[in-house]
This record gives structure tokens, sequence and C-alpha cells, in this order.
């Protein structure tokens, strides 16, 4: 397969509900409900080393137990529910928590594997036998616009109170990737070559990295502090403008 010189690929937008052009990065993210800090990330440029998102993220899980990491849970998008990831999670002897597929098959009464969707689950959970895995319990989940959602653990003790908490620390993911954006300016990258690339996004981390320490330290929001760093210099410029517009000599 022929290397190319960037990092752009086709991959699944959530944000334009597509397939687009772009850099794909897998972020491993620990949070405790309040503090939001990537450990680790990887790009998706399976052109050159050959990497599907499935190898990288059991690429950072392994990474994350040779760095000694022991999270209460591993949670993470039905992307990456494959059998090979849910084993390397049980073979370390983590718990996790993530959403299935609808098609995913199950067997619930020891006769034999059908669709989760078809399976009836009480508000409480239900322990069923997730086909060549083994026993997980799975709730199901309708939200106020109809949309149904299948939430799966390997804990067959968790109850929906300790699942919905769980639920709302794994949205820290989606306000990491707002905050990359819209702070750090990780998709403002004006280099074409990989290397550049690279080195953009890993300067973008470290600036979030910043931005989260200081909101811990002193409570002060990623968009204020933002606004620290350049409220000062705006207001010498207006004061001492280094250039003054024209004049329009009609009026």
């Amino acid at each position: 397969m022929p290397r190319r010189w960037n990092l752009y690929n086709r991959h699944w937008s959530g944000k334009h509900h597509r397939p687009v052009n772009g850099i794909n990065m897998i972020t491993l993210l620990w949070a405790d409900g309040c503090a939001i800090i990537p450990v680790d990330f990887r790009i998706y440029d399976i052109n050159n080393d050959g990497k599907t998102k499935n190898h990288h993220f059991r690429d950072m899980l392994h990474r994350a137990k040779e760095r000694g990491f022991q999270p209460k849970f591993v949670m993470f998008d039905s992307w990456y529910t494959s059998l090979d990831n849910l084993k390397t999670i049980r073979r370390f002897g983590w718990n996790w928590l993530t959403r299935l597929e609808s098609n995913r098959l199950v067997n619930p009464d020891n006769t034999k594997n059908i669709l989760i969707n078809t399976v009836e689950i009480p508000p409480e959970g239900r322990a069923v036998h997730l086909k060549a895995y083994g026993f997980v319990k799975v709730f199901r989940i309708v939200s106020k616009k109809g949309d149904t959602e299948y939430w799966a653990t390997d804990a067959l003790d968790m109850e929906e109170p300790e699942r919905k908490d769980l639920a709302k620390t794994s949205w820290k993911i989606e306000e990491y990737h707002r905050g990359i954006k819209q702070f750090c300016g990780v998709e403002h990258c004006q280099a074409r070559k990989a290397q550049f690339q690279r080195a953009h996004i890993t300067f973008s981390l470290r600036a979030f990295l910043r931005l989260e320490l200081q909101r811990l330290k002193t409570e002060t929001s990623w968009f204020e502090s933002k606004r620290a760093i350049i409220r000062n210099a705006i207001r010498y410029y207006i004061n001492c403008p280094s250039y003054s517009l024209p004049t329009d000599s009609t009026a």
C-alpha cells in the first residue's frame, strides 16, 4: 500500500452524519466526573500503518495497563464493542460499560441467540449471555424522542442509577472534543505534511491540559481562560492601534 504524505482519510462524521475527508483522532480519556484528562491518543492512518480503529483502541488499553492505570470502568462507543476489545478489557481485570447495536446477538434464556432488540428487558436491566463472550447485564433506554439504546456491562450487579451516573461521566469525552475544537484550535491546522499535522494536534492537546489545569485550580471555565489570554492584548490595541482604518473622503 503506498504511503500518503498527510493524515487525511475517509471516515464517518457524527457532525455531518456522512463520510467525510479529514483527520480522525482516537482519544483515551481519564475522567472522574469532574476532571477531564487525555492520557493517550492515536491518529487513524490506515494507509500508512495498516491499523484499524479497533487496533488503536487495544494499543491504548495495553499502554494504559503498562502505565499502571486501574480504571473503575472502561467506557466507549458501540464502534469499539468487538469481541477482541471486550475480551482484552476482561483479561486486564477491568470492568466495562458501553452501548450495543440493536442487532447484537444474545441468549436470554439458554435456548438460542436472538437479536437484543427482541429481548424483554425490565427497567432494572437483565442478565443475558452475549454471543461468544459470556454473561453481561443489559439495559434498555428510551429517550424523550423515542430513540432506543441498549447499554451493556460485564458488572452483573450494576443497578440503573449507577449506569446512569457512569453514562453521564462518559459524556465527558464529547465535552473534551468540543473543548479542543473551540478553544485549542485542533481543527485549524494549515500544514499539509503528516509530521507537522501531528505536531499541531499534540500542541493543541497540551494547550487543553493547561486550560483544564487552570479550571481545576481556579474554577475558571475554558472560555474565560482563553478570553483572559487575549483580553489585555485587545484592550492595548484598541488604545494604541498599530494601523488606522482609512477614512471615507466622500463622507
